[in-house]
């Protein structure tokens, strides 16, 4: 006897504990998701708290037939299936209520006070209504106040809970598992109070032990039901925690990106205007004159134009290394442009301590540098500008630059200090890019076509197109000009599209009047570094229904040759749109050979400067002349741009090339003149074009 009822002993407890670690399991998922609650909006908070109180009812509900199942009782018991569910929904309701209260975005000790007791008597009457669903006749002798004691001891016990958790404003998990632990274990001990409060006669049956549940298959039920929903809850948590947190990451690593510059990992010029305004506005003790250092460096476009854009980044990179170790924390650097930074010195920032500041940084832009086994050295050029603490530091930069400019045209490798007399060129220079930013919308620009002749035959076979700017009050503005311009401030990339969309355009009202023109176009390094180029020029063509085979891109060699694996991948994307490539200004850069001979390229087009000196220098006729046998052996054609004279076409046909440009045959000249020349032989000479010109054609559809 003795030994049977340890055995039952043992088994109870064993009930209990495993009751305990369920309904700490149900309590943990319940606090995990309810924290979520205040933070969400709409739907989502409600399936949060729809969660948690599903969570926590159904732990409730679960406590209560495993406890039952240890309760020693003569007779077997059953459940009916309506009052058990009512218990369950009573648990579920009470939960749904009560955690907004204490789990709120602004709670209030009257709100958790309030949900420890509205939890404690849904808890206290659903384990009310689980006893009732067993129909015990006699009917059950029920105690009031060890049920009444089991509801306060739970209200306490919930109230002990959400303090643990601080309402929810915690992320540690160690406050959110000592208060899973402690509510487990009071909602058993609530519940075997609860019990102890319903007295059982010693004749008592359940008129329910032949019903729908036995207490056996509920508990059952109810423990595979609940530890199955419990864990998928758990589950979904903790997936939604990791995704918040690489939510959180993208978005910390978005706004990095707002205000860092990728390449140098500087502040940008966002970040560093930022920081110029809020430096302006400190008052009191810490006013005082700051100064603003523009730096700008010398030669650097002919580094990026012979080594490539790797090249220039890498040595960007070092350059902004140099700059940063001898700043070394008494300012701010950012990066602002291409080949431009800005210093901002907020403390000590005097005009001697400036000059110093500026010397010692033109001293480090003009070390040596070794990239990639070549030597590359550039110079800086640096306008300085101080200003006071007063709020009123809008021009400073602007005033900076304008200086650094004026170093640059003295000569560069020097600085110089802001005077007013400076600032002309620095406003045209904005006046010019505000310009040029609404020249798109106001059809100020047109294409200007020059024609490419046939050597061979002396016929005239397509054009370059060449943009123009006609500006209202300056009149036409130079491409060396605002291309620049362009490139520095990001509004090449609009020039470019506007560059493909009315070539394609002009091509179709060429074609329309019975002209067949084949059309080249250049390609910036900005539009090359765009993912979705070939798609734009595809959906130009297609936009115009025009013939991929009637236009040309141009990429110069610099641009070609410093990305294999990038460039390749470009150059076969633009293939299969069926548009011709062309590799501009060869002869200029580094060229890979190797490379060179898988690019499908089916032209190379030679830089200017070699033909400009053809009739003077043996060394530019051996240029030209390595050149062609090179097209020659890989199957390319050979361009030659810049002929002026008689002579430089003569040379050029007697080395092979296959096609010359130049102003010895016509200057660039508008759609409609080029038109007029081609139908009605009005032009600046007697040049035939070539009969194929005027042949039908029918647009190829891309897919």
């Amino acid at each position: 006897m003795e030994n049977d009822a340890f055995i039952a002993w043992q088994f109870r407890y064993s009930l209990d504990a495993a009751a305990a670690a369920l309904a700490a399991l149900a309590v943990f998922v319940a606090l995990d998701l309810v924290r979520r609650f205040p933070t969400t909006t709409g739907r989502t908070a409600w399936g949060w708290l729809c969660g948690a109180a599903l969570s926590l009812g159904t732990g409730l509900w679960l406590v209560t037939f495993i406890t039952l199942a240890g309760t020693p009782l003569p007779f077997p018991i059953g459940y009916g299936g309506w009052l058990t569910a009512a218990g369950w929904a009573l648990g579920v309701s009470a939960s749904a209520i009560a955690l907004p209260l204490a789990f709120s975005r602004a709670p209030t000790a009257a709100g958790r006070v309030g949900a420890a007791v509205l939890l404690a008597l849904g808890a206290s009457g659903s384990f009310v209504v689980y006893l009732l669903d067993m129909r015990i006749a006699p009917a059950l002798d029920w105690r009031p106040a060890l049920i009444g004691a089991a509801a306060l001891g739970l209200a306490a016990l919930m109230g002990a809970c959400g303090w643990l958790v601080g309402a929810a404003r915690s992320h540690s998990l160690v406050p959110r598992a000592a208060a899973a632990a402690l509510g487990g274990l009071a909602i058993v001990g609530a519940q075997r109070v609860t019990t102890l409060g319903a007295r059982v006669t010693f004749d008592a049956v359940s008129l329910n032990h032949l019903g729908l549940f036995s207490d056996t298959t509920l508990v059952l039920l109810a423990s595979i039901g609940s530890v199955a929903l419990l864990s998928v809850m758990l589950l979904m948590s903790v997936m939604e925690s990791r995704m918040r947190v690489a939510l959180q990451g993208a978005i910390t690593r978005i706004e990095q990106a707002a205000r860092i510059d990728a390449l140098t990992q500087l502040p940008n010029r966002s970040h560093f205007d930022q920081r110029l305004d809020a430096a302006a506005r400190q008052s009191g003790a810490e006013r005082g004159q700051m100064a603003v250092l523009f730096i700008g460096l010398d030669n650097f476009k002919p580094v990026n134009d012979s080594f490539g854009r790797r090249v220039g980044d890498l040595l960007l990179q070092q350059v902004a290394q140099r700059l940063r170790e001898a700043v070394n924390a008494r300012g701010m650097l950012a990066r602002v442009g291409g080949d431009e930074f800005v210093l901002l010195l907020e403390t000590d920032a005097d005009r001697s301590a400036a000059a110093a500041m500026a010397q010692r940084l033109l001293e480090v832009i003009a070390e040596p540098a070794e990239i990639e086994g070549r030597p590359v050295s550039v110079t800086g050029s640096i306008g300085v500008v101080l200003c006071a603490r007063d709020g009123s530091v809008s021009g400073a930069t602007v005033q900076a630059e304008a200086a650094a400019r004026y170093a640059k045209r003295n000569g560069g490798a020097t600085f110089a200090f802001f005077e007013p007399g400076m600032l002309g060129d620095a406003r045209e220079h904005v006046e010019l890019l505000r310009d040029l930013r609404q020249a798109v919308a106001r059809n100020q620009l047109e294409l200007f076509y020059q024609p490419k002749v046939h050597a061979p035959s002396g016929e005239i076979t397509g054009a370059e197109a060449l943009l123009r700017w006609h500006h209202p009050q300056r009149g036409m503005v130079s491409p060396a000009v605002f291309i620049p311009l362009a490139e520095r401030h990001g509004l090449i990339g609009t020039l470019g599209q506007w560059v493909i969309d009315e070539s394609c355009r002009q091509v179709r009202v060429w074609r329309d009047q019975g002209l067949r023109m084949r059309v080249a176009i250049n390609l910036s390094v900005h539009q090359l570094r765009q993912p979705d180029l070939a798609d734009r020029i595809a959906a130009a063509l297609n936009r115009h229904q025009i013939n991929p085979q009637l236009l040309t891109c141009e990429i110069t060699e610099s641009v070609a040759m410093e990305d294999a694996e990038g460039t390749r991948k470009i150059f076969d994307r633009l293939a299969a749109v069926g548009v011709h490539i062309s590799i501009d200004d060869f002869g200029t850069g580094y060229c890979n050979f190797a490379m060179l001979r898988k690019l499908p390229a089916e032209e190379l087009k030679i830089d200017r400067s070699f033909v400009l000196d053809l009739e003077t220098s043996a060394d530019a006729r051996a240029v030209v002349d390595a050149v062609v046998k090179l097209a020659q052996a890989l199957g390319r054609k050979v361009v030659a741009e810049g002929v002026e004279t008689e002579g430089q076409s003569q040379v050029l046909r007697s080395l092979g090339c296959d096609v010359l440009q130049g102003f010895l045959f016509a200057k660039p000249m508008s759609a409609k003149a080029l038109a007029l020349w081609a139908m009605n032989d009005v032009g600046p000479r007697a040049i035939d074009f070539r009969a194929s010109l005027f042949q039908e054609t029918e647009p190829v559809p891309l897919h």
